[in-house]
């Protein structure tokens, strides 16, 4: 019977006592287990509510009891408090310290043999290069081990193969988060396994959905042949490089490519918006097996797809010597697409006047009119070797990320081949996907003609600029350096002088249907075969001409919104691009 003078302690819900604690007599402190009780195969702990002693013990081991039955009764009263059970003091717990464990052996420092020989080849390993990028990350699938436990003991995967060679995660880059992707070739290769694909599958899914920027650092030989732990025949039902695809001008994607990058791991590479390579990288659709086995020869990996043959040939974009510069670039490449900067520096525009020489046949370099126009530092250019007659570069005007396409005057005297073109139109492509207004400075005498020219596909190539520019849903601003000429110029433009949110030209220049000589050739062709002195009649035209086409009397027409000092082309782009808003556009990104 219970005492008035005690507290009830009840059970909270219908089980059967599996164990009973204490004893009638017993001091216990508030919070000590007193009955143990077993409901839907789970446990559940009575503690006594109050500190005092035990007086009665209802419960009955092995006893069914109802919500509220009375378990034990205790008379309240002051206790000596009891020291921490013993298994609390023991130090941690083994299921954390096996996690730790766990974790622990897909790390560098645990794998000091696989470090070295990375050391001994130049290169850094996969997670030296994730934490270098990233402010901080957090991984996803560590515990993941190679697909391979029909021919390998588990105790061997899970030391040889951690994370089944792709370290993937969630960082912050720049402050802002990323999802990051990186091969690790000291796991076999840097492979594509059957768990790093699921892996890559659950990252990219979580990129979409949170539409945030990948970074792939894509070292590796491409799909594994070796994995047993699959039911799949081919492969080919993969999503990963439908996944990747996908992200397309949805979300920055950004290709880091050192050592050898093959096969599978060179198509995501390629899918890539920008694509970053250091001098020692080999970039190629086959490795050497791949080759051989197709009865195509037999190469060293150093013999397929070198720098020498992948920068000029535009596959990629920057040209680095190292992995650490590698990931400066990408840093640098994603703060373009963060939103503006806090704080930026110019230099004096003053010497923008003088960068356009007063002969109008002379060669300049455009990169410095870029480098003197935007923020100062802020200027990267991609695919320098590619098409060089246009240069295209992210850059900042007063903080404000954009894009900007310039003809240079030093290859071709300006004229946009079918290289050029495919650039410049994809260069757009890029700055429309993700809100970058478009830069264009324009000193070109047209399009590049020629029977040899044609043998290139220019017209279709060429074709490019102008559908692209008419569907650009940025603000596209055009400074005309010098020479405006033809098709080329309305390309330039967007395929309008009347296009652009603002037109403006510098006193240097000179707009015409086509370039100045060619049209006094075709125009006054009777009339020169019939002069004393060709020449100094051809000269004499080529000046009236040049009158006529200059920028200042372009401008008393109204073909073009103004003629300015070259120092005041600053305060024309930023008023420009704070007055025009994005139509919003959704299309991929086009990969070349």
């Amino acid at each position: 019977m219970q005492r008035m003078d005690t507290t009830p302690v009840t059970a909270p819900l219908q089980g059967i006592v599996v164990s009973i604690d204490v004893t009638p007599g017993q001091s216990v402190p508030a919070g000590a287990p007193l009955v143990v009780l077993e409901s839907m195969k789970m446990e559940y702990v009575v503690v006594a509510p109050v500190p005092g002693v035990v007086r009665d013990v209802a419960a009955v081991a092995g006893a069914l009891v109802g919500e509220n039955d009375t378990l034990v009764a205790i008379e309240e009263r002051e206790v000596e408090a009891e020291d921490a059970p013993a298994e609390a003091a023991a130090g941690e717990r083994p299921d954390l310290a096996e996690v730790r464990r766990r974790h622990e052996i897909g790390l560098d420092a645990a794998r000091p043999d696989a470090v070295r020989r990375r050391r001994a080849t130049g290169h850094r390993t996969a997670r030296e290069n994730v934490a270098d990028l990233c402010e901080t990350f957090t991984e996803y699938g560590a515990l993941t081990v190679a697909a391979q436990r029909a021919r390998r003991p588990l105790d061997e995967l899970i030391d040889k193969t951690p994370a089944d060679g792709l370290v993937a995660g969630v960082g912050e880059v720049n402050g802002r988060p990323a999802v990051v992707l990186a091969y690790d070739y000291t796991v076999l290769a840097g492979t594509q396994g059957a768990m790093n694909h699921y892996k890559k599958d659950r990252m990219l899914e979580l990129a979409e959905r949170r539409r945030l920027p990948v970074v792939l650092f894509a070292e590796g030989g491409g799909g594994r042949p070796g994995d047993t732990d699959t039911a799949s025949i081919s492969g080919l039902d993969t999503m990963a490089f439908h996944l990747f695809a996908r992200l397309s001008g949805q979300v920055p994607l950004v290709g880091i490519a050192s050592g050898r990058c093959f096969a599978g791991n060179a198509a995501l590479l390629g899918c890539c918006d920008v694509v970053i390579a250091t001098e020692d990288a080999n970039i190629g659709m086959g490795g050497p097996a791949m080759i051989e086995g197709g009865g195509l020869g037999v190469f060293a990996p150093e013999e397929i797809g070198p720098m020498a043959v992948q920068v000029p040939n535009g596959v990629v974009d920057v040209p680095v010597a190292d992995e650490a510069e590698a990931v400066r670039v990408a840093r640098r490449y994603l703060g373009y697409f963060q939103g503006p900067a806090g704080a930026w520096e110019a230099s004096g525009q003053e010497a923008l006047r003088d960068l356009v020489p007063l002969d109008r046949k002379r060669v300049y370099e455009v990169r410095t009119v870029i480098e003197t126009l935007a923020d100062a530092g802020s200027v990267l250019e991609l695919r320098a070797a590619y098409g060089p007659g246009i240069v295209t570069a992210l850059a900042r005007i007063e903080g404000v990320p954009v894009g900007v396409i310039a003809n240079s005057p030093a290859h071709l005297g300006g004229a946009i081949d079918a290289d050029g073109a495919d650039k410049a139109s994809r260069f757009m492509k890029l700055c429309d996907a993700f809100g970058l207004p478009v830069v264009s400075l324009c000193d070109t005498p047209g399009f590049m003609v020629g029977p040899d020219a044609e043998k290139t596909a220019t017209v279709r190539h060429f074709a490019r600029m102008f559908v692209t520019g008419a569907n650009l849903g940025v603000p596209l601003v055009m400074v005309i350096l010098r020479k405006a000429y033809g098709l080329g110029a309305q390309a330039m433009a967007g395929g309008s002088l009347k296009v652009p949110v603002a037109t403006v030209a510098w006193p240097t220049g000179e707009l015409g249907g086509m370039g100045l000589e060619g049209a006094v050739r075709l125009g006054y062709r009777r009339e020169l075969a019939a002069a004393e002195d060709p020449d100094a009649l051809f000269d004499d035209l080529v000046a009236r001409a040049y009158e006529r086409g200059r920028a200042l009397s372009a401008a008393t027409v109204y073909e073009i919104d103004d003629v300015i000092d070259p120092a005041e082309t600053r305060r024309w782009i930023a008023m420009a691009l704070h007055a025009a808003p994005r139509r919003e556009r959704r299309t991929p990104l086009d990969t070349w």
